[in-house]
């Protein structure tokens, strides 16, 4: 009979002596580094210093693993989540089949809420909208909403011949967690790939610099596996790359030029201060730009300043794609987007969303409709 090995997990309150994935100098057992992945525990994280880290007894101690937020190895749980990731935290076992964006993809594509596209684009006639994913997927109901259900995306957003339906995945964390965990029971990503989008940025999973460094690393793991769920159900799909640490961008790195994906993409709408701007984003902006391959595309979702859309264009060049909810939200209250920031017109708002699109788009030399 074979003998079952212990799945591999990270070390209980983050004791890199005992972790298989540290990466650091002297392990107290250097045969026991599986994969060299990650140099050491997060100096930062609020975590590590939980009741069940630092094995306090009393009743109840393992039950509030249940209601805790992040995944560490002091969880009791930690080895179901292991395995749920494929009981791995390297992503050298995943490879999205590479293949190219859709042909007629915009530089500039606007998000809407998917309620009235076909009534927004009558002055536009553009090559492609994006929909976010709480618009397919219900953040209270954890399930598809009707309207998407068996039906075909280009008819429910009453898209024209040749116009593009692009699913932007990205959710606040109750919602893309849900999904993670009702994906494979109510086949959310066979039903999906069903309503015919022509791309999907895949789901990305958060990164916080206060959690665990084991968190992390499940973070970018399951990032790379869901957006690998939607290539095998035969969609067209771009990971999102999220990092903390340069060894973060040096194994994306690594894994685009071993894989070659159809582009990369960067979520960027939860960036609100400019502090993150300036300590997380532009450093890996800037260290992305030189070493990733220089034809590969590279979606950024979330930038709205016209300052921050040109460093990255200066940065990313006609390779450069971006995802962009403004227009929308502001063409619902009459307002648009100039060099001089939102004003307010009380235009129409198929005026107001047919200028701001307009304007985004100049930002992008050599826009590809």
């Amino acid at each position: 009979m074979p003998v079952s090995l212990p799945l591999l997990a990270p070390a209980a309150g983050c004791d890199c002596r005992r972790c298989p994935w540290y990466a650091g100098p002297d392990p107290a057992d250097p045969a026991a580094v599986i994969a060299p992945l990650c140099s050491g525990s997060n100096a930062d994280c609020s975590y590590c210093g939980c009741a069940r880290a630092e094995a306090r007894p009393g009743p109840g101690v393992g039950d509030v693993c249940r209601t805790c937020p992040v995944r560490c190895g002091s969880r009791t749980d930690i080895g179901a989540w292991m395995a749920d990731v494929g009981g791995t935290l390297e992503f050298d076992d995943i490879d999205l089949g590479g293949g190219r964006l859709p042909a007629g993809l915009p530089r500039f594509i606007p998000q809407t809420d998917g309620s009235a596209v076909g009534a927004l684009d009558t002055q536009l006639r553009w090559g492609a909208y994006g929909v976010g994913l709480r618009r397919v997927f219900s953040p209270d109901t954890a399930a598809l909403y009707p309207r998407f259900v068996d039906r075909d995306v280009h008819d429910v957003l009453g898209l024209r011949p040749g116009q593009l339906a692009v699913l932007v995945g990205y959710g606040l964390d109750p919602l893309v967690e849900a999904f993670w965990t009702r994906r494979r029971t109510d086949r959310l990503v066979e039903r999906i790939a069903a309503q015919g989008w022509d791309l999907v940025l895949a789901p990305n999973y958060s990164i916080f610099g206060n959690w665990p460094r084991s968190q992390h690393l499940l973070s970018m793991r399951m990032s790379l596996l869901i957006a690998d769920e939607f290539v095998q159900a035969g969609m067209t799909t771009v990971p999102n790359l999220y990092w903390y640490r340069l060894e973060d961008l040096a194994r994306w790195a690594a894994w685009v030029e071993d894989t070659a994906p159809p582009a990369v993409a960067i979520n960027l709408q939860t960036v609100r201060q400019d502090s993150d701007w300036q300590t997380w984003v532009l450093p890996g902006l800037h260290w992305l730009a030189e070493n990733l391959p220089p034809q590969l595309p590279v979606i950024i979702t979330g930038l709205s300043r016209a300052a921050r859309i040109d460093l990255a264009v200066d940065l990313f060049g006609p390779r450069l794609h971006l995802v962009s909810q403004n227009p929308h939200q502001f063409a619902l209250h009459g307002a648009v987007m100039t060099a001089e920031g939102r004003q307010d017109l009380h235009a129409r708002p198929v005026d107001a969303f047919t200028a701001s699109v307009t304007y985004m788009a100049s930002l992008l030399p050599e826009d590809r409709r």
